[in-house]
């Protein structure tokens, strides 16, 4: 679907997949934990500097992500491949309700979470807003379309998350008092199977590239 020459289509996929991936709803709860003990303004400074990380680590990967592919020889499909097993790895574990440690951290980083020195950069911003899965189908979408149109949508489903992601943050004490751990839990599930979805449209595309005539064959 365009509108005015631009690729909503792309950008309604992309707003879904990094929701899914950074649901707001998980990561709120996480937020409100760690600063429990700080004060008003404390967490709102923590706050901004999340927003910040998120917005910023989301530019630099859109921008710089397939310059950094590029120096170190990697193939965009051999990496649109590798990620698309990375997100579906994310999509099964949310599906089980579990936290997969690429997003969520391992067990000995979570244990150096409250001492670190910003906990909006590390660890609420990165792995738990921006990991790996994130990175990769921001780079993924950023090259998925070559036209004005294409780029257009790309950073309209990237810009309008990045703002929806803040205000959800900004909103996080408000939000806290309506979310049960039910609420939580489905969420978790149905974004689970929308980014099961995206990884499957990730592989196949990375799959038609690398064995073009095969799949014409299997058609």
């Amino acid at each position: 679907m365009n509108f005015a020459g631009i690729d909503l289509t792309l950008s309604a996929k992309l707003f879904a997949a990094l929701f899914a991936i950074m649901n707001p709803l998980t990561i709120i709860p996480v937020f409100l934990s760690l600063t429990a003990d700080r004060s008003p303004a404390e967490r709102r400074s923590t706050m901004l500097v999340l927003n910040a990380t998120v917005a910023l680590g989301c530019l630099v990967c859109a921008l710089g992500g397939r310059f950094v592919l590029g120096m170190f020889g990697i193939d965009v499909t051999h990496f649109q491949l590798a990620g698309g097993l990375i997100v579906l790895l994310l999509a099964l574990s949310m599906l089980s309700g579990e936290e997969h440690s690429a997003h969520a951290g391992t067990e000995a980083e979570k244990k150096t979470f409250s001492s670190a020195s910003s906990l909006g950069v590390y660890p609420l911003g990165i792995p738990l807003s921006i990991g790996p899965g994130t990175m990769t189908t921001i780079i993924i979408f950023s090259g998925s379309s070559t036209t004005a149109g294409g780029q257009a949508g790309f950073y309209l489903g990237l810009i309008g998350y990045v703002v929806f992601f803040g205000i959800a943050m900004a909103a996080a004490p408000a939000l806290s008092s309506i979310l049960s751990p039910t609420a939580l839990s489905i969420s978790k599930r149905l974004m689970g199977i929308v980014l099961a979805a995206i990884a499957m449209e990730m592989l196949s595309a990375a799959l038609a590239h690398l064995f073009p005539a095969w799949l014409a064959h299997a058609g």
